[in-house]
């Protein structure tokens, strides 16, 4: 994939300096065992420029950002989305759709809103390591 405007399979845009985000990256990529996902950061040209051919402000960092297959998803929508994605057991919490959108994005916020004091934030993007580096769209 040579350009943003040519998405192909599942691409997740994540805060690349919040440590819970990271996280879920490491969960993903433990999981997704047919690597059907791949990565970039909020942060970088690649997420900027994905971000802006959406229409999506380039300058908030606060959601996960999940693009499948020409839809984003973004907050707990798009967060569900990825664990779908996963297979068995973890597809299962995709039943959360049944939640409001509405109730679900303020857990989903509020987690946002704290969760560098929660659970800390790097001084730099995470770098992948060069087994994963081909998963990762911004390295």
């Amino acid at each position: 994939m040579d350009s943003t405007n040519e998405v192909d399979g599942n691409v997740l845009l994540f805060d690349g300096v919040c440590n819970l985000c990271n996280g879920f990256v490491n969960f993903i990529i433990d999981w997704d065992k047919d690597q059907k996902i791949r990565f970039a950061s909020l942060q970088s040209d690649y997420g900027a420029n994905l971000m802006s051919s959406y229409g999506l402000d380039t300058t908030y960092f606060d959601s996960v950002v999940f693009v499948r297959k020409g839809q984003v998803y973004t907050r707990s929508r798009g967060a569900l989305e990825v664990l779908r994605l996963l297979g068995l057991p973890w597809s299962i919490l995709y039943a959360g759709i049944i939640i409001p959108g509405v109730v679900r994005d303020c857990l989903y916020n509020y987690i946002a809103r704290n969760r560098y004091r929660w659970f800390g934030k790097r001084d730099t993007c995470r770098v992948p390591t060069p087994e994963l580096r081909e998963r990762f769209l911004d390295s």
